[in-house]
């Protein structure tokens, strides 16, 4: 591929043992794939391609399926806005439908190493001050308040009201947050930016404008900064922001990922820069226990420290409905990058 194409940047150049081979590349427009004849797993895949269509528009993808032009989403998951969900179920009723408690968690992060936000009453006002229900109900639609290991991973994530003293910050509680900031020496707040991005969608950017007056309640004036998503992804989420920013708190598909890697020193998804040395202990405590039990009963007590630390302020996880045509058999969504598996093992009975 190097001496092909100078060098391994080039679409063309993604090569593999996975289900399907790269046929085509149109930015912004789609990604077309042909069967892998060499494929490992014999008889598969099913299909003889497929093709992922680049739709920035919800209500333009929302059409599409409404007429048939669309079969099923992405092999991760392809969901129906929950505004959309009962209106569509209404006038497509045959369309399968499955709800999915998402492995995201929404947060705002923080610069925990630089002031106000090493303080931790300065983060406990801040979590003090979001209406998470209210946020659920205005943006997401459909979803649940969350700790550190997003409530879809049902066997690790704790529910709210089980995370000991720091389940109280999960509350609105406006006139708390005041008196927590006024002891923490800011008694008439400050201003700070707070950082977010549109690639994830339009329901991030409501989020964070319902988010400013919540903070201004307390006396934090937020100067909101969207960033175009290339450049949030090599700044912001990099942790290389000043103040705080908005967005989704990665994929947890076991619990280490969110915790080890969010919160040990010096990991790249540690984007609050925390550096906590009794907390660092206990998230390496955890690596090293093999009985499941023992480790579970430690990654909840990890949740129930970082839930009175705020060192990221968790608001919820939302719940997901994914749909697809009747006639895709074999398929359900798939909360993983495993993009090319659920498409190799479904067939289209038409």
């Amino acid at each position: 591929m190097v001496e092909q194409y100078g060098d391994l940047k080039k679409p063309e150049t993604a090569i593999g043992t996975g289900p399907f081979l790269l046929e085509r590349y149109e930015p912004n427009v789609k990604t077309v794939f042909r069967r892998n004849p060499d494929y490992f797993r014999t008889g598969q895949p099913y299909v003889d391609g497929v093709e992922w269509l680049i739709i920035d528009d919800a209500s333009t993808q929302l059409a599409m399926y409404r007429t048939g032009q669309i079969d099923c989403g992405p092999s991760w998951i392809w969901s129906v806005r929950q505004q959309d969900v009962a209106a569509l179920k209404a006038s497509h009723p045959h369309l399968v439908y499955q709800d999915v408690p998402d492995t995201v968690t929404w947060v705002i992060y923080m610069r925990t190493d630089l002031p106000p936000f090493n303080d931790v009453r300065v983060r406990r006002a801040i979590s003090h001050a979001m209406d998470r229900q209210g946020l659920i109900e205005a943006v997401w639609g459909r979803g649940e308040l969350t700790p550190a290991v997003a409530r879809g991973l049902r066997e690790w994530s704790l529910p709210i009201d089980q995370l000991g003293t720091g389940a109280k910050y999960y509350q609105y509680n406006p006139q708390e947050a005041r008196r927590l900031l006024a002891e923490a020496g800011y008694p008439k707040g400050f201003k700070t930016l707070l950082y977010y991005t549109g690639g994830y969608g339009r329901a991030i950017i409501d989020a964070a404008q319902l988010t400013k007056p919540y903070l201004k309640d307390i006396g934090i004036e937020v100067e909101l900064q969207l960033q175009e998503y290339g450049a949030y992804v090599a700044t912001t989420f990099s942790g290389k922001f000043e103040g705080m920013a908005m967005g989704p708190f990665g994929v947890a598909w076991e619990p280490d990922l969110v915790l080890y890697g969010s919160h040990a020193p010096e990991q790249r998804r540690n984007i609050g820069h925390v550096n906590d040395p009794a907390l660092t202990a206990m998230l390496m405590e955890q690596r090293r226990i093999k009985d499941l039990e023992r480790r579970k009963q430690r990654i909840f007590d990890i949740q129930r420290y970082m839930a009175e630390q705020q060192y990221y302020v968790y608001l919820s996880s939302m719940m997901l409905t994914g749909s697809w045509q009747p006639y895709v058999k074999n398929y359900t969504p798939n909360l993983t990058f495993d993009y090319g598996g659920r498409a190799a093992a479904l067939w289209l009975d038409r």
